[in-house]
């Protein structure tokens, strides 16, 4: 289990093309490009709440390519969560998550604690659909993850997208929220240990 820190690692990992960079760069910076450049690694950084103190969200966009596996594995070591997309209009982008799930699987062991999302991007293609919502769904009970479709292009669920994720840690709470006045939602879910909260 990776030590507790001020910074929260969530790793982004997909094949080339599926919006990665797009779905995280919707996230922190509120941008879209149409344009597609491909990412070796980058890191961005998000200040969130954890266990009631302030801490970074540290997200790592991954590259597509196969060519740096031991780049992969570092990033799994290091990673608390994960965010596995594919493309809605490509099946094959589905496919080449298996051997990433394995391997996070591998490094990390019980992966039952650890936050994963399955995440099918790009879903303002409906008319390129080549995995259908029941498919995604269908993996992430396999896999025992949880699932979500995106389009970062419209911002479509981005934003839960990011929230879901922390909500599934257990083991401190994180929250995207930083604001210092709780409402009686956050009240409520405080009294909830071990939970997070959606804003």
């Amino acid at each position: 289990m990776p030590e507790q820190s001020n910074d929260y690692r969530v790793v982004v990992f997909g094949a080339g093309g599926v919006g990665k960079s797009s779905l995280v760069l919707r996230f922190v910076k509120g941008t879209f490009r149409e344009s597609y450049i491909p990412t070796i690694e980058d890191t961005y950084r998000q200040v969130i709440s954890c266990d009631k103190s302030i801490c970074t969200l540290q997200i790592t966009d991954t590259t597509g390519s196969h060519q740096f596996p031991a780049m992969q594995r570092l990033s799994i070591s290091k990673g608390h969560a994960f965010i596995l997309v594919y493309s809605i209009s490509s099946r094959q982008s589905l496919e080449e998550l298996k051997p990433i799930f394995e391997q996070i699987c591998q490094i990390k062991g019980d992966v039952e604690s650890i936050p994963i999302m399955l995440v099918g991007n790009k879903c303002d293609e409906a008319q390129n659909r080549e995995v259908e919502t029941s498919d995604g769904e269908a993996m992430s009970k396999k896999w025992k993850c949880a699932f979500m479709e995106t389009s970062a292009k419209t911002n479509y669920n981005v934003k839960e997208l990011f929230q879901e994720l922390l909500n599934l840690e257990k083991r401190r709470t994180v929250s995207l929220q930083i604001d210092g006045k709780k409402n009686k939602q956050q009240k409520r879910a405080e009294k909830l240990k071990g939970k997070c909260v959606v804003m």
